[in-house]
Formats: structure tokens, C-alpha cells, sequence
């Protein structure tokens, strides 16, 4: 049953301010902000280390890595029980559930992790993709210190989305980053952070009056 909560679900490009788009939007609207506090918390409801959630966030399953097995103090009555196995499934699965229990505590603001399709039945969603040219997130990219040069920065921006690309297309029946799939698209090097997060804003607050 769809509660009466809106999630707006940010995909966006390695490199063009997702993360810094959507904390805006969020203390714009009051709501709250979630991206990798999602895999801290379902660490702590699954009882596994959030370093084996960081390993696989956003990668879609390898077929021939086989099972993480572990026995590392799990919690009884956690989605990840003591003596079962960890594989990619298990994890999105666990990070699926701790989405949800997101969405009925409050409205929020959630970047990535094919959020929008876990959350299409549950309650409204506003599917945002932000994009930039390849020069507009080189050079975020450097200047946040991710890499040292250009040529490191572009390699980087184009291996991470291949990856989003990939979990995105393995875990629904959308496509990562083709217009159709999302509700809106912008290209935020073009309008900066602050007005695309005012851009976004707007949207939500006439979508959400309906």
C-alpha cells in the first residue's frame, strides 16, 4: 500500500555534484538526506561490517565471484541471518528492506541504489537523472581531489558509471540515464548545484500537489 510519504530518488553521473545537489534539495524542503548512511544503516540492522555493503555498493552482482561466506556476529531476527551466506543478492535485498522502512518514517531525498524502483509501489516518487558534460565533471572530480590529472579523472567518471549503468540495468526493467526512465533530467554543469537543486525543488512542490 503507497503511504502518503514522496521520496525524490537523485541517479546521477559520477562527478556532476549529485551528492551536493541533493543535501540542497533536501534542507531545502526539510526533509531528510540519505545516500551512504543507507549502507550504514543497514549494516547495523543486518549485523555485518558496512565495509562489505561499501565493497558492493552500487555494482552489480559477478556471477564467478561466488558466496562471501561469512559468521561475523549477526544479529537473531536480522535480515542476514548468523549462518547464511553473503552475496550480492542478500545485500541489495537487506539495503531494499532498510529503503522502504526510509520511505514510511518520512518524505527524504535518496541518491541512487535503484531507489525509484524499489519505492514505485510503495509510495510517491520523484525519479530525478543529473548529467554534465565529460569537462564539467573532470574538473569537480579534480577538484575534490579524487585523481590527480585529467586523463585519471575521466577514466574514473567513465569505469563508475559503467558500474551505475550496470547495477541499475541488473536489479530493474529501466535504463540508467535514458531520459524515459526518470521523471526529470537535467544537466546540472549548465545550471550550477544551487539552481538545479532550486530547479528540482519547484518540480517536486507542484508534482507533490497533485
Amino acid at each position: 500500500m503507497r503511504n502518503k510519504n514522496y521520496a525524490i530518488v537523485i541517479g546521477r553521473q559520477f562527478g556532476c555534484g549529485g551528492r551536493e545537489i541533493g543535501k540542497m534539495v533536501a534542507e531545502k524542503l526539510g526533509i531528510a538526506y540519505y545516500d551512504s548512511e543507507l549502507l550504514i544503516e543497514t549494516a547495523k540492522q543486518s549485523g555485518v561490517a558496512k565495509e562489505f555493503f561499501e565493497a558492493k555498493d552500487e555494482k552489480s552482482p559477478s556471477f564467478f565471484s561466488g558466496m562471501i561466506s561469512l559468521t561475523l556476529g549477526f544479529n537473531s531476527g536480522t535480515y542476514l541471518m548468523s549462518n547464511a551466506p553473503i552475496n550480492e543478492d542478500s545485500i541489495y535485498h537487506a539495503q531494499s528492506e532498510v529503503i522502504t522502512q526510509i520511505a514510511d518514517r518520512s518524505s527524504c531525498v535518496i541518491v541512487g541504489r535503484t531507489a525509484d524502483y524499489i519505492l514505485r509501489n510503495h509510495c510517491k516518487v520523484i525519479s530525478i537523472f543529473l548529467h554534465s558534460s565529460m569537462t564539467d565533471r573532470v574538473k569537480r572530480i579534480m577538484e575534490r581531489g579524487d585523481c590527480a590529472n585529467k586523463k585519471e579523472a575521466k577514466a574514473l567518471a567513465e569505469k563508475t558509471n559503467k558500474m551505475r549503468a550496470s547495477y541499475y540495468n541488473f536489479y530493474t526493467d529501466k535504463k540508467w540515464g535514458e531520459a524515459e526512465t526518470y521523471d526529470l533530467s537535467i544537466n546540472a554543469g549548465i545550471l550550477g548545484d544551487e539552481a538545479t537543486a532550486n530547479l528540482i525543488v519547484d518540480y517536486v512542490k507542484k508534482a507533490t500537489s497533485k
